[in-house]
């Protein structure tokens, strides 16, 4: 049976789609043109502030309510500046500090820089309870492993980012922190045991006003034990809705993760979502062609018109998604940018521990320097710029790095850099060493022939006793390695 254009249009109100290049391509815009809810950015769409504003003008000039969403978490998570890596540290290093004050200025920072790039949803705060230490995809990017500590600063966040205009999204409800399996590929559980602790943070985000809650591919089966959070009534509408309150709107993560497509396609996914109470897909990360976002509206429309989807249900998303863009065409004065906060915030992130009675820091002469590369997770462009070297390099000229990926550091490929360091200082950069097997005995190698190296560990450091002097960053961003430069050095 033929679907209703005003029924098309319908489902084409909660779609969130992805797309490829620097402009609108002219379906995207045919699409706006009848409705279409709002895109979301990806790094691929991201050549810069100016760029992004002139591409979220030709939107809204298709049309005007249109809402952009972006992952804009600062720290490993940055999209408009994934090119030269965040000026921001990320949420972890935040919670490092613990300064509810600096969280809130940095995020109104933050909210001020996406506003004025034409951004009216940023996927941010993380609000999961990284307590999980080997966890492939929060880490870094959650507050810390306590629920308290996680609750303040993503108030905090959200306050920030909603002063700016740009309306905050917590996420990955009912919480990703305690889990060991990344929803891109699977499906990962949420022990009975810490739901409380993971659901904290959610609730004191929405008691401090959150616009926008994304939902995460989680099984959670002390309240559903056969659907994943995003397609399960009993989370969504049950849990969220009615046992928490929320009535802002629910927005899935990407619907084409393995997680919750893998069982039903893309487009029974969606149509599934809304049915469970979810407002808006989202869709792109991984498919961001004109099909997939025509097959997920087809889809909504046909379950609404085979009765697996009451209309109503599907009328009600639309209006939150309405009343959220409403919000966000009338709230919020962006502050002037603060070009100094992230720097700042990242330099009192800083940790050093001391092993060694013999001096080590400050470095004065060219050091050389070997940053050991593993593969990041999805969320994280790989093209982002990290590391030491490049920041050390301006402050001590002459320095030297080499990069290696796991099966680039061999026996022989370490003895070789070891004898090219010979005579100069030694900096070891490691990302999550705990979690990878080849950077553990990459490590141990080079710190076997040289006691006296500094290990600068940029993911989550499970331990400090790593090297004659261990600095942790609490992260990779690109004034991470600016303060662990001026550590080195002696500037801090």
């Amino acid at each position: 049976m033929p679907l209703s254009g005003d029924l098309l249009r319908l489902a084409d109100a909660v779609l969130f789609p992805g797309f490829i290049g620097h402009t609108p391509p002219d379906w995207l815009r045919r699409r706006l043109g009848d409705g279409l809810a709002g895109v979301v950015l990806f790094s691929r769409n991201i050549a810069g502030p100016g760029q992004v504003a002139e591409l979220t003008a030709a939107l809204r000039r298709e049309n005007p309510s249109v809402l952009v969403g972006t992952d804009e978490e600062s720290g490993e998570v940055t999209r408009l500046e994934v090119a030269t890596g965040s000026s921001r540290p990320g949420a972890y290093a935040l919670g490092v500090v613990d300064d509810v004050a600096l969280t809130e200025s940095l995020a109104r920072d933050l909210g001020g820089d996406l506003a004025r790039a034409g951004i009216t949803i940023d996927f941010a705060p993380s609000a999961d309870v990284n307590s999980n230490p080997d966890n492939p995809v929060i880490g870094l990017r959650a507050f810390g492993a306590d629920p308290a500590l996680v609750a303040r600063h993503a108030r905090a966040f959200v306050r920030g980012l909603q002063s700016a205009g740009v309306a905050a999204c917590a996420k990955h409800f009912p919480g990703h922190g305690d889990t060991a399996v990344d929803s891109h590929h699977g499906v990962p559980v949420v022990a009975e045991s810490g739901i409380e602790d993971a659901l904290h943070p959610f609730r004191e985000a929405i008691d401090e006003g959150v616009k926008v809650i994304m939902t995460g591919h989680l099984l959670v089966p002390s309240y559903d034990a056969e659907r994943p959070a995003t397609l399960s009534p009993k989370v969504l509408t049950g849990l969220l809705r009615e046992e928490l309150g929320f009535d802002g709107l629910i927005i899935t993560d990407g619907i084409e993760m393995a997680a919750v497509s893998g069982a039903y396609g893309i487009g029974g996914a969606s149509a599934r979502a809304i049915a469970a109470g979810a407002d808006a897909i989202c869709v792109g990360g991984e498919r961001a062609d004109e099909a997939t976002a025509a097959g997920i509206r087809d889809a909504i429309a046909a379950a609404v018109a085979e009765g697996l989807l009451p209309e109503e249900r599907l009328a009600d998303a639309a209006r939150r998604v309405r009343e959220l863009a409403s919000w966000a065409a009338s709230s919020g004065s962006p502050a002037p940018a603060d070009g100094r906060i992230g720097l700042a915030a990242a330099r009192r992130a800083i940790r050093v521990t001391r092993r060694s009675t013999t001096p080590v820091l400050p470095i004065e002469g060219a050091p050389y320097v070997v940053e050991l590369a593993p593969v990041m997770n999805l969320a994280i462009d790989r093209n982002t710029p990290w590391g030491v070297g490049e920041p050390l390099g301006r402050l001590l000229p002459g320095t030297e790095v080499a990069r290696l990926s796991a099966g680039e550091a061999t026996g022989p490929e370490l003895e070789r850099l070891i004898g090219l360091a010979a005579g100069r200082p030694l900096v070891v950069v490691v990302r999550d060493v705990h979690r990878y097997a080849w950077q553990s005995e990459a490590l141990r190698h080079l710190l076997s022939a040289r006691t006296d190296a500094v290990v600068v560990e940029m993911g989550l450091p499970a331990r400090s006793d790593l090297g004659a002097v261990h600095i942790a960053t609490y992260g990779s961003a690109g004034v991470c390695g600016q303060a662990a430069a001026e550590a080195l050095t002696g500037r801090l």
